[in-house]
């Protein structure tokens, strides 16, 4: 389902970020989204490990501590590319690990729904070409089909 997004009123956004060129240019789109406009931008990081099931103990604990620093380093990068740019927005780490990132995603949007009734929220991807997603789909793909709010592509 194709729907204008409101042009006006308070805008709230979600985009989901791992430092990829898809996410930068999201986060870009983000960004102009916004300007002009009360609101601001939920920079999201979803741990993901899609077969957590079948690791060690060990392994994830191991794993847990490579997220960390990977969070760390995702939120100086978010920071950088909003330097000077935007000062309304917050950088989440989800703290469980998790296989379903648009599923991930649309929680937060739901949460500022129920935070900012009558407003806007939007999540803001990019899109990608590589050919893993032409495989098994891409994160894009399955919030359009099952996002409960807007949703806004940027290419």
């Amino acid at each position: 389902m194709n729907t204008a997004m409101p042009t006006s009123g308070d805008l709230y956004l979600v985009v989901g970020y791992d430092g990829s060129e898809p996410a930068t240019r999201a986060l870009d789109g983000a960004i102009r989204l916004l300007s002009g406009r009360e609101g601001s931008i939920d920079v999201v990081y979803v741990p993901h490990l899609p077969s957590v099931d079948m690791m060690s103990p060990g392994a994830v604990a191991g794993m847990e501590d490579a997220l960390d620093e990977i969070s760390v380093d995702l939120k100086a990068q978010a920071t950088e590319q909003m330097r000077g740019r935007e000062d309304r927005w917050r950088f989440v780490r989800l703290e469980d690990m998790i296989t379903d990132i648009p599923q991930a995603l649309t929680a937060v949007a739901r949460k500022l729904t129920d935070e900012h009734p009558g407003d806007t929220v939007a999540i803001v991807v990019g899109s990608s070409s590589q050919g893993r997603h032409r495989l098994v789909g891409s994160v894009a793909v399955s919030l359009a089909r099952h996002a409960p709010v807007p949703l806004v592509i940027v290419p």
